[in-house]
């Protein structure tokens, strides 16, 4: 009898928690899926039928609400690398019409277009890295992915929060450059449009050229033909954009700075600035190495961008230092993975022009739209928007308090989730405004290329710090408290190339400590954890 008893609750609370997902009204448009049962595949696309529900005006959309913003056939596919591990799937679609042609369409008030990415944010639990991302890189670029959150069903089968975003492809209102057509193989016609990818090669056809130039970890670059695609550009367009990007290297490794004949006559310096920005903001463990896109228009330079792919940023890695609110992400030690950062990053700081216009646009964001307080806003507004889908999100994937890879930090509840993301904001905000490398109102005359480390982080005795110069300098290295009470200080005489110097620190108790590190008037800060 008891067992009878049990059963039936177990069947009504799970009827009632079915109604709680599958009957609901949201700020959020509604995405209905149906492939008739047919599983996704990675590749090829199958045909499905898509519709949305949405009310233009604002107001709440119901799941009783008749799918009047779009209905019609799409086909679809699995998208992403690593992501593809986890039951939530992300998709790729395309819209076509009633013939199976390709067909655009303004799905959610965004330019029309055919080619759309419906987005599953799972290991990263706040739902928000992308959106945050896109969000503060519109303020700041010509062209970021745009993009809606929605909830989604597949097959009647109630999937959560998605983000509903646009590919990065060449389109007017996309990556606007002109379309190169097959015959443009000559003069101003060659010159553009072109768009260059630096990633895994999966989805991409594994076609393109590795650079000439090694970075310190002696590996070469690998860039893939993205627009035109590897199946459709020609060999003498293929041959057009790796010279110039040949160019562009052996300018800047051999260290040709001068503003008109060195490598800055081939890219557009601030597009490469904006780029460093956002990703050091996010600290993105696949910064530089991987999601990069870089685009080419016909008679104009190289432009870094549009940026992409941020789920692991704002600390949400457990490797690679990604999660220290400290450091540049551009030194940091990527081991032995095979994806590296390319050589430029390091030359482009040895180059005094550079990181002047690095600094002088750091301060003036830093002082409005990328303010510690703007940035957390920004994380309160779009978690404001998903107040109820979040709860429900979380009841379809119940991984809350649960380590998902690559988590570093994992949340008992969404709202301390939240909490630590603004704070590992405001840390990180601070720390990079002191980490930003130039003097923005005169020269100081700073080595050609400089690069330090402190590890391990924690330590428990004995802390390393390495210094990569190409001048022989004497750096203050100091150590102060939580409160800022000065502990140590040590000269540290560098000469050019890897430096490695060990400070013994015995008697420290456990806990955080803040270190300092100048030579002359340029200074470096960070923050060190002692262990027992």
């Amino acid at each position: 009898m008891l067992k009878t008893y049990l059963i039936l609750i177990c069947l009504i609370l799970s009827n009632f928690l079915s109604a709680q997902v599958n009957k609901f009204s949201t700020p959020l448009p509604i995405v209905y899926l149906n492939t008739n049962g047919t599983d996704i595949p990675d590749e090829p696309k199958i045909n499905a039928e898509m519709r949305i529900a949405w009310h233009e005006d604002g107001t709440a959309n119901s799941t009783e609400d008749p799918a009047e913003h779009f209905t019609g056939d799409i086909r679809i596919e699995i998208r992403g690398s690593s992501s593809q591990m986890f039951p939530k799937k992300s998709y790729g679609f395309e819209l076509m019409d009633a013939e199976g042609a390709d067909m655009d369409f303004p799905l959610l008030g965004m330019p029309e277009e055919e080619d759309w990415i419906l987005y599953a944010p799972y290991s990263d639990k706040s739902l928000i890295r992308n959106v945050l991302t896109f969000t503060l890189a519109e303020k700041l670029s010509d062209y970021a992915p745009r993009c809606r959150f929605v909830e989604l069903f597949l097959n009647n089968e109630y999937m959560g929060v998605y983000v509903l975003m646009e590919k990065i492809k060449r389109d007017k209102n996309r990556v606007d450059i002109a379309k190169l057509k097959p015959e443009d193989i000559s003069g101003e016609e060659l010159t553009g449009g072109y768009i260059i990818k630096i990633d895994k090669t999966t989805g991409s056809g594994g076609s393109g050229w590795y650079s000439e130039f090694e970075n310190e970890k002696q590996r070469h670059t690998f860039y893939q033909y993205e627009y035109p695609g590897y199946d459709e550009i020609n060999d003498v367009q293929a041959g057009y954009i790796q010279e110039y990007i040949r160019k562009f290297e052996t300018a800047l490794y051999n260290r040709a700075f001068d503003p008109q004949d060195g490598y800055q006559q081939y890219i557009n310096i601030r597009s490469f600035i904006d780029y460093f920005i956002i990703n050091e903001i996010g600290k993105n463990v696949d910064a530089y190495r991987l999601s990069t896109f870089i685009y080419k228009d016909k008679n104009e330079k190289l432009n870094l961008g549009p940026v992409w792919d941020f789920n692991l940023a704002f600390g949400n890695a457990n490797y690679y230092d990604a999660w220290e609110t400290f450091g540049l992400q551009m030194y940091a030690d990527l081991g032995d993975d095979e994806w590296q950062n390319p050589f430029w990053w390091r030359r482009f700081m040895g180059d005094r022009f550079f990181t002047k216009q690095l600094r002088c646009r750091w301060n003036e964001l830093f002082a409005n739209v990328m303010s510690p307080a703007s940035v957390v806003a920004m994380v309160d507004s779009l978690v404001t928007l998903l107040e109820e889908p979040a709860e429900r999100n979380f009841q379809r994937w119940q991984v809350l308090g649960v380590w998902v890879w690559p988590n570093y930090f994992v949340a008992q509840t969404y709202d301390i989730e939240i909490n630590w993301l603004k704070n590992w904001i405001y840390e990180r905000m601070r720390s990079l405004h002191l980490a930003v490398p130039g003097d923005c109102e005169s020269d100081p005359g700073v080595p050609i290329e400089f690069a330090f480390d402190a590890f391990p982080n924690p330590f428990v005795r004995t802390l390393k710090l390495k210094i990569i110069s190409e001048a022989s300098i004497s750096y203050r290295f100091q150590l102060f408290d939580l409160n800022g009470a000065f502990l140590k200080e040590k000269q540290l005489n560098a000469t050019e190339g890897e430096n490695l110097f060990e400070i013994d620190l015995p008697g420290l108790l456990s806990g955080v400590y803040f270190y300092r590190l100048s030579y002359g008037e340029n200074t470096f800060s960070g923050k060190l954890v002692k262990l027992k």
